[in-house]
């Protein structure tokens, strides 16, 4: 599927501005990469817009909900993992 640690799931898509809500298990920051897969999405993309609550932020933490500028549609659901370097 992927290689890397799943640190959340979409739980919302605002189409119009692509952006995603993401419900966090783990912490995640700007410049990370991600992999959003589920039944009809499947890509990698780099974090480079991040906010809570419309502030603007570097890093969301477990356990809260950040919304990210995404490239491609996502559907609630989706899983989100943090990829690693390949060793």
């Amino acid at each position: 599927m992927t290689t890397g640690e799943r640190v959340g799931e979409v739980t919302h898509f605002f189409g119009k501005i692509n952006v995603a809500v993401l419900d966090l298990s783990k912490d995640l920051k700007i410049g990370d990469t991600v992999h959003f897969f589920g039944h009809n999405t499947d890509f990698h993309q780099e974090i480079s817009s991040m906010q809570v609550e419309n502030e603007v932020v570097t890093e969301g933490q477990a356990g809260t909900e950040v919304a990210v500028k995404v490239t491609q549609r996502v559907r609630r659901g989706d899983a989100v993992f943090r990829l690693t370097a390949e060793p």
